[in-house]
């Protein structure tokens, strides 16, 4: 039933409603959607949306055998490799204009792992081997500007010189390094190694794997921290219940590509712990919370988190036959399916729930971070792995 439903949500719901967004006139898909449902056609687009968007459609091909969804992966793809790479400097910007012009010519790592994650799926589908080339060629771009002795820096000018990581620091921190883009290009190096074979990417995906293992799982918490200094030194005090069950299904699955039992072993001993602490900890009324900082729980609960959840703890369920863990994942559909897609004509999922499950009226349904991306990679894996 779970597949089942998951499959309908894509195909009549979600794939619909991304459809509706493809720009014919300047390329690419608009990049706003106000929460009133008011599409911007002028709003900047950002170049992480658009690669979430290709790694969607490829993916939905992959799984459906649907050639629209092919056609609009390329549509996708032409958009990204005319506009976004920068062919003087190497790597992808962070921000377009709806014509395609730079708007924000920013190089952030996590960026560079979306691109990469997206053109290897690309690839995967179509045969493209242009596709393959951009993916390794912005892989040897990271490798080289955006990778120390210790782990990933993060931001850069167009010309990769250092700046300060405004983009994915938060709750008033500034982080030289974070949980969030060594997960995400472990996540990128798994596909592209995947599609390739590609030795360097294996050793650098390894790479990932043991920052993670050694410097960012917290032995002690049983969780990952967040946010780092140049050396990897935690600073301040969050716990991401979202990014923590995302990550237990993606490093098994970086494992599963890599194949190395000893390394497979140490993993799964790690997210043994940290899905039990999700269980344990961010469940509130069959939802998950957001997160905690300096022991106060976020309590909005939030599309992404909530999508992330029923893959990690499906994925949990098949790795370690706790029935519980299947019982939470149908528990968030459930969820998921009464209270986060939206019901309203032309509406998609909200962006987050209140505690008393209310929408917040200051998110909009599609923004440079609002993507298909965690909601339609949920309904695929859903429908592979059931």
């Amino acid at each position: 039933m779970l597949a089942r439903e998951c499959k309908k949500e894509l195909t009549e719901h979600i794939i619909p409603f991304w459809n509706s967004l493809e720009d014919t006139d300047n390329g690419g898909f608009y990049g706003y959607v106000g929460n009133d449902l008011t599409l911007d056609k002028n709003a900047p687009k950002g170049v992480i949306l658009h690669s979430r968007i290709l790694w969607f459609y490829s993916n939905c091909y992959l799984v459906l055998k649907d050639q629209n969804c092919l056609k609009k992966a390329k549509h996708a793809y032409e958009f990204l490799s005319k506009y976004c790479v920068d062919k003087e400097n190497g790597g992808v910007y962070w921000m377009m204009n709806a014509d395609g012009t730079v708007n924000d010519s920013m190089k952030h790592t996590y960026c560079q792992a979306f691109f990469i994650y997206a053109m290897s799926s690309y690839y995967d589908a179509s045969k493209d081997k242009a596709a393959l080339e951009l993916a390794l060629d912005v892989f040897a771009t990271v490798e080289e500007k955006c990778r120390d002795d210790v782990a990933y820096l993060e931001a850069f000018s167009k010309d990769w010189n250092l700046i300060p990581n405004d983009a994915l620091s938060e709750n008033g921190l500034m982080a030289d390094k974070t949980m969030n883009t060594t997960l995400h290009v472990m996540e990128a190096y798994t596909e592209l190694y995947r599609v390739s074979g590609d030795k360097r990417v294996l050793k650098a995906l390894r790479f990932t794997l043991e920052i993670t293992l050694d410097k960012i799982y917290d032995k002690n918490g049983g969780k990952l921290f967040v946010f780092f200094d140049k050396n990897l030194n935690e600073i301040g005090d969050i716990y991401s219940y979202g990014h923590d069950i995302e990550a237990t299904w993606l490093i098994d699955r970086a494992c599963d590509v890599i194949g190395d039992e000893h390394l497979s072993k140490r993993c799964a001993e790690m997210n043994k712990v940290i899905v039990k602490n999700i269980a344990d900890r961010a469940l509130s009324n069959g939802r998950l919370n957001n997160e905690v900082e300096h022991g106060v729980v976020n309590t909005w609960h939030i599309w992404w988190v909530q999508a992330e959840g029923v893959v990690g703890f499906c994925n949990a369920y098949q790795r370690y036959g706790d029935a519980r863990y299947l019982e939470i994942s149908r528990t968030l559909w459930n969820y998921i399916k009464d209270k986060m897609i939206d019901k309203r004509p032309g509406g998609e999922w909200h962006s987050q729930l209140d505690d008393n499950d209310q929408p917040a009226d200051f998110k909009p349904v599609v923004d440079p971070w609002k993507c298909p991306y965690h909601n339609g990679r949920m309904c695929l894996e859903i429908i592979s792995r059931m």
